[in-house]
């Protein structure tokens, strides 16, 4: 019903991966697996609705707490993941980061420490050290079956009383790991024990493989936290904003609004926004599976490829992500070296894995978010660069 081989000329419009390359890489003649958005037009469902929705003419203000998006994020969390949300916890951000930026601020003073696991997402860093507290690591533990994190390390900074905030990427990114439910709720019972309040980040909820499942935050809670997602990564939609979130608390969510609408203006959603995650959460769930299906079959075509040409690597595809986290670490490679020849020879643009913290050096993140065509130039790019290092 979908067809996913087909390229979209990305060039001129305005777009960070395509058009704006070289403002990381040094170059802009460079083939782009960088950060995570997709080169997949969204779904039909949701163009369809933007459609009618521009058809009416007038754009004024808006109201994102309205019964159908209300609804149809109680609809998503009901289908995808069998948990009944609180419609009343929920409020809306213009992004996920301007939304843990906000409860950063809210639950923590400057030079207080938040916690994160680590390797972590880049803006991770920026949000926390932007609002003048500090990243406190917890590295994840890379082992045969998967990242684990390290619980041993974890409750020691939690019990730190300088430390008030859990800032969790569920599912991780970069590694890709799922965390269980059971590892979810000793995470929440941790929290609570040390009352650290717990900011989850579940961008990427609707993207594990195989037989892992993905556990929303609020199935676990316990304290203060807030879930904090959005349809853009899933639907290919980050262009047109817009993010929510559950909060669990209302002294804590009345803050938060507050802040959205007095201090920073931001309380009118883009009315574009509202309406493609209306459409997605209602009737985009047949084209997410199939794009799944396509990112699924992505991963796999680069573990094959990249194990036949070095067998030492044995990389395994993630549990969760369309970013395939590559471990090079065997192959001996210098990380700057691999990027130069990347770069100037190859002329493939792949994410070092030092942008995610120390715990990232010797890997690379590659964005698997793209045509199979595509994804086999760049696999065999890469695959060419590291033998030149060889």
């Amino acid at each position: 019903m979908f067809d996913f081989s087909q390229v979209v000329d990305r060039h001129g419009t305005w777009c960070t991966q395509w058009d704006y390359v070289a403002d990381r890489f040094g170059a802009d003649d460079l083939l782009p697996f960088t950060i995570s958005d997709m080169d997949f037009a969204t779904a039909p469902c949701i163009t369809d609705a933007l459609h009618a929705r521009i058809q009416h003419g007038v754009f004024g203000y808006s109201r994102w707490k309205n019964d159908e998006f209300l609804a149809a994020v109680a609809h998503w969390f009901r289908q995808r993941f069998a948990s009944e949300i609180d419609t009343a916890t929920l409020v809306y951000g213009p992004s996920v980061i301007y939304m843990v930026s906000e409860l950063i601020r809210l639950w923590s003073k400057p030079g207080e420490g938040i916690v994160v696991h680590t390797p972590a997402y880049d803006a991770f860093y920026k949000a926390v050290e932007g609002n003048q507290r500090r990243l406190v690591p917890v590295p994840m533990i890379k082992e045969a079956a998967g990242w684990q994190g390290d619980w041993r390390k974890l409750e020691a900074e939690l019990a730190k009383p300088e430390n008030t905030v859990l800032l969790l990427c569920s599912p991780q990114n970069p590694t890709g790991k799922v965390w269980t439910r059971d590892e979810l709720t000793t995470l929440s019972a941790l929290c609570a024990r040390h009352h650290v309040a717990v900011i989850s980040d579940e961008i990427h909820m609707d993207m594990t493989w195989n037989n892992h499942q993905h556990t929303p935050w609020n199935e676990v809670a316990r304290g203060k936290w807030a879930l904090l997602t959005s349809g853009s990564k899933s639907f290919n939609i980050p262009a047109l904003t817009g993010a929510y979130g559950l909060i669990g608390d209302d002294e804590t969510r009345s803050a938060y609004l507050t802040a959205l609408k007095n201090r920073d203006g931001l309380s009118s959603p883009s009315v574009l926004a509202l309406t493609a995650h209306i459409a997605a959460y209602q009737q985009g769930a047949p084209w997410l599976d199939a794009l799944r299906a396509c990112l699924a079959s992505n991963l796999n075509y680069i573990a094959e490829e990249l194990n036949r040409a070095f067998p030492k690597l044995n990389w395994q595809p993630p549990e969760a992500t369309y970013l395939a986290w590559i471990d090079l670490r065997p192959l001996g490679i210098d990380d700057r070296a691999l990027q130069t020849v990347l770069i100037e020879q190859q002329k493939v643009a792949i994410m070092p894995g030092y942008t995610y913290g120390e715990e990232g050096r010797g890997f690379i993140r590659l964005n698997a978010g793209c045509p199979r065509s595509k994804l086999e130039q760049g696999v065999h790019k890469l695959i060419a660069g590291i033998n030149t290092l060889l």
